[in-house]
C-alpha cells in the first residue's frame, strides 16, 4: 500500500485516529480489547487540543514530565539544528552536543558529582544506577520502598513497590520496607518527627537483618511521585543517609519524577540536607521531547570505573536529539527562571487555592506538595480516611475532562501536576474546573 508523503498533514478526526491506533497499538498498563484512549492533536505551553476543536488545561503534563510545556519554541528549534547538523551518533564517539547536555546537568547537581551516564529514560537510569552501586560495592541487596515506581524494566520494576511489581519479579536480591507516610502511618505515628523517627528505625532495622554487608545500596524517590508525592518528613533523608554512611551502602535517590523545577527547586534533594552517591533523572530535564535519562554520578563511583570496564551501555546513550533538547531547556529554565515560576505558583496560588478546596469539600482528606507537585488524596469519611471508590474516581476524571481540564488520577487521588510553566491565570481556572466538579460528584 503507498502512503502520501502528506499523510500526517492530511485532514483528521478524533474517530480516525482513535480507530487507527486501535487496530494498530498495543497500549503499557492496559486491557486491549475495552481502551478507546484520549486523542491529542497537539499543544502550546499548559494546553493541549484534539482534532476536533476541543482544547484541555494539560494538569497532568502528560506523565508529569512536560515541565517546560509544550512545544517550547527554543527547545524544538535546537532539535531541528541538531537534526541538521548530525542526526545521531554512536555513543562510543565524542561529540559536542551531547558534552554540553552532561555539562549542563552537572552544573546543577550537588558538589562533587562529576559524570553523567546518559540512558534512554528513567527505567534504564535506575537499572544503571542500581548496576553502579552493586559493582562499586560488590554487594548485591538493594532497598526501595512499598509506596514507589522505579520503571519498567527487571531490576527497576522489582524495586518499585506498587502492584506492578507483582508479575514481573524476575530480578534478585530487593528488599523493600515501608517509607514516611503520616496521613496512613504504618508506624501508629502521630506526628511528622515520630514519622520519620520510626520509619527509620524499621530501615535500621531491615538493614540489620538483611546483613549490613550484603546491602548494595539504598534506592529511594526523593518525593514519591505516583505513590501519592509524599513529602519526606524532617530528618528522614538525613538519616537514611546516616545509615548508609554507617554501612558503606550507595544512596540512590530517584529524582525521574521530582527533579528539574517539579517542585521548585532544581532537584528535589535541594530542600533537604542530603548528598546522594547516584542520582537518576529523565523526565523534566527536556519535557520528554526526545526520549532521554541518565545517572548523576559521584566521584568516588566513577573513579571505580576508570581502570575497570563499566559492563553497561545503549546505542542511543547521549543521542544527539535528546542532548540538544537537554542544552536547550536547561537553558530556558536558566533565562525564562522557570524553576523559580514553579516555586511562586506553588507558594502564592496552589498552597492557598488547593486548601480553600479543601475547606469546601470535605472528600479532600489531604492536600500535600510543593512547586508544581500536589497531590489530593479524597476519602470518604474525614474520620476513618476511607479511600473512595474507584467508581468515584472515574466520575471525578469524566467531570473534570468534560470541563475542559486534563488531569493525573492515580488511587483515591488527584495529583496537580501542571508545567512549571503554569501562570496564575491557568491555576485559577483549573481551581475552578477542580471546584466544579467535585461539587458535581457529591
Amino acid at each position: 500500500m503507498a502512503h502520501s508523503r502528506t499523510a500526517l498533514a492530511a485532514p483528521i478526526t478524533n474517530s480516525d485516529v482513535i480507530a487507527l491506533d486501535r487496530a494498530n497499538v498495543f497500549h503499557s498498563w492496559s486491557a486491549q480489547k475495552a481502551l478507546n484512549p484520549m486523542v491529542i492533536a497537539g499543544g502550546s505551553g499548559s494546553t493541549v487540543w484534539d482534532h476536533d476543536g476541543r482544547t484541555y488545561l494539560d494538569f497532568s503534563s502528560q506523565l508529569v514530565n512536560t515541565n517546560i510545556g509544550h512545544q517550547h519554541p527554543r527547545v524544538i528549534e535546537a532539535i531541528k539544528e541538531q537534526a541538521d547538523a548530525l542526526v545521531t551518533v554512536a555513543p562510543a564517539h565524542a561529540n559536542h552536543t551531547r558534552g554540553l547536555a552532561a555539562e549542563r546537568i552537572l552544573a546543577h547537581a550537588p558538589a562533587g558529582m562529576n559524570k553523567i551516564f546518559f540512558t534512554n529514560g528513567g527505567a534504564d537510569a535506575n537499572e544503571n544506577a542500581i548496576r553502579m552501586a552493586r559493582l562499586h560495592t560488590g554487594r548485591d541487596k538493594v532497598i526501595s520502598r512499598y509506596r514507589s515506581y522505579h520503571g519498567n524494566t527487571g531490576a527497576a520494576i522489582v524495586a518499585t513497590g506498587d502492584w506492578r511489581r507483582i508479575p514481573n519479579e524476575y530480578s534478585r536480591g530487593h528488599v523493600h520496607v515501608f517509607g514516611p507516610y503520616l496521613y496512613r502511618s504504618e508506624f501508629w505515628a502521630e506526628t511528622p518527627q515520630q514519622e520519620s523517627e520510626r520509619a527509620l528505625q524499621h530501615l535500621r532495622r531491615t538493614i540489620e537483618l538483611e546483613g549490613p554487608q550484603s546491602v548494595a545500596a539504598v534506592l529511594l524517590e526523593t518525593v514519591p511521585g505516583t505513590a501519592g508525592i509524599l513529602l519526606p518528613p524532617p530528618g528522614y533523608l538525613e538519616g537514611v543517609r546516616a545509615l548508609c554512611d554507617q554501612h558503606g551502602i550507595m544512596l540512590i535517590l530517584d529524582e525521574v519524577m521530582a527533579g528539574f523545577g517539579r517542585t521548585g527547586d532544581w532537584f528535589a534533594l535541594d530542600a533537604y540536607n542530603v548528598k546522594p552517591d547516584l542520582i537518576t533523572f529523565a523526565k523534566g530535564v527536556n519535557s520528554g521531547y526526545v526520549p532521554v535519562g541518565g545517572v548523576i554520578i559521584s566521584e568516588d563511583i566513577s573513579a571505580t570505573f576508570d581502570e575497570r570496564v563499566f559492563p553497561g551501555g545503549l546505542t542511543y546513550s547521549g543521542h544527539p536529539l535528546a542532548a540538544a533538547s537537554i542544552v536547550a531547556s536547561i537553558d530556558a529554565f536558566e533565562e525564562d527562571n522557570i524553576v523559580e515560576n514553579a516555586a511562586h505558583i506553588g507558594r502564592d496560588h496552589l498552597t492557598p487555592g488547593l486548601a480553600a478546596l479543601a475547606a469546601r469539600h470535605p472528600v479532600i482528606g489531604e492536600v500535600r506538595g510543593r512547586g508544581v507537585f500536589w497531590a489530593l488524596e479524597l476519602v470518604q469519611d474525614q474520620q476513618t480516611r476511607q479511600p473512595v471508590t474507584p467508581a468515584f474516581m472515574g466520575r471525578i476524571k469524566a467531570e473534570l475532562l468534560n470541563r475542559g481540564l486534563l488531569p493525573f488520577i492515580a488511587d483515591n487521588r488527584i495529583h496537580v501536576v501542571p508545567p512549571a510553566v503554569v501562570t496564575p491565570e491557568e491555576v485559577r481556572r483549573a481551581l475552578d474546573i477542580y471546584d466544579e466538579a467535585l461539587s458535581a460528584v457529591n
